[in-house]
């Protein structure tokens, strides 16, 4: 049965596990596959096996597939809702065909409309943790998180959320409606946020860090050497930080933590988000492998001193330059 412990999300009232579930890859999505093939059957044995460990919160996105990713959850927890946290996300503009139109809305009106069709695909009438994707320019994000805390007041909603924005979108955010969470791509490869102080109002705010790409989007685990490790189709391959001579400087990185890990006695990629955990967040790694998410909430027993995360945080120190975490487009899109 259950080995995870439970921490308080924000401080709004919501309890999740120590790590949760990132269920993207669980689905094709953005033309193609994510991280290696989906396979249906086995992404569902993953969150319920999840589930019995203690790994019931699950996190998805309209925009993933688009609604193939919720429709999957929606059969996963088909008889057991109340037993999951959902988390959702919308912003990313999907038209009426569901097809993605790239535009980011975040209008009054396209937040009703997104929600409705996410309770739809998720078969259920609640959703835990509802997030703003990105942040839409044209519309004030207080309008955007009026609208969201209308949901709450409705009953559609529970929480709140915002991912991928600034200090400055958190701040007037918070003000209209309180942030249950932000949820941001941190790990020991990518910290961002904690250099542009982004961490720090989420502390002083009360507003907790849901860490998506803990393990680095897979690369943390180790297992990719060298380009041709990615399958043909790999989303992983459009990211600079995977690319050409900066690809081979981050190998050398992620072989100096797999050191560190291997002392341990534990795989890097338990390592990378007992790291996560250490520093106060809610990782929630990707797999749509029932063998991962074994692996991954088995992170959650792993306690690290001081003395270990000074360690990590030597390999890869903070403001180290590792490559862009997105495509050049991509990246105009957070931290906003």
């Amino acid at each position: 049965m259950s080995n995870s412990k439970e921490v308080k999300l924000g401080s709004q009232g919501l309890i999740v596990p120590a790590i949760g579930l990132g269920c993207m890859g669980m689905t094709t999505g953005f033309g193609g596959d994510i991280y290696g093939k989906a396979d249906e059957k086995e992404a569902i044995a993953a969150i319920h096996r999840s589930l019995e460990l203690g790994g019931n919160f699950l996190d998805t996105a309209d925009i993933y597939g688009p609604f193939l990713n919720e429709r999957l959850i929606a059969k996963a927890i088909q008889g057991n809702r109340e037993k999951y946290i959902i988390a959702t996300k919308f912003g990313f503009e999907i038209d009426d065909n569901e097809q993605a139109t790239w535009a980011i809305n975040g209008s009054k009106s396209y937040v009703k409309k997104a929600v409705e069709r996410s309770l739809k695909n998720l078969g259920t009438d609640y959703i835990d943790l509802y997030y703003l994707h990105r942040l839409d320019t044209n519309t004030p994000i207080e309008e955007t998180v009026e609208a969201m805390g209308e949901l709450v007041k409705e009953g559609k909603v529970k929480y709140i959320g915002l991912s991928e924005v600034s200090s400055e979108t958190i701040r007037k955010a918070h003000q209209v409606h309180p942030l249950t969470a932000v949820q941001s791509e941190y790990s020991l490869f990518e910290r961002q946020i904690e250099e542009l102080g982004i961490l720090h109002t989420l502390k002083e705010l009360g507003i907790g860090l849901v860490a998506y790409s803990p393990v680095g989007r897979g690369f943390l685990n180790g297992a990719i050497q060298k380009p041709e490790d990615f399958n043909e189709n790999d989303f992983r391959k459009t990211i600079p930080k995977y690319q050409g001579e900066q690809f081979y400087k981050n190998v050398e990185l992620v072989n100096e933590i797999k050191k560190v890990a291997v002392e341990k006695n534990i795989t890097s990629a338990q390592l990378a988000i007992a790291w996560v955990i250490a520093k106060g967040h809610t990782p929630i790694p990707g797999t749509k492998r029932v063998k991962y998410v074994e692996e991954n909430m088995a992170a959650a027993g792993i306690s690290l001193t001081q003395e270990d995360l000074n360690r990590l945080e030597k390999i890869i120190p903070l403001g180290t330059d590792n490559g862009a975490r997105y495509d050049e487009v991509s990246m105009k899109g957070v931290n906003l």
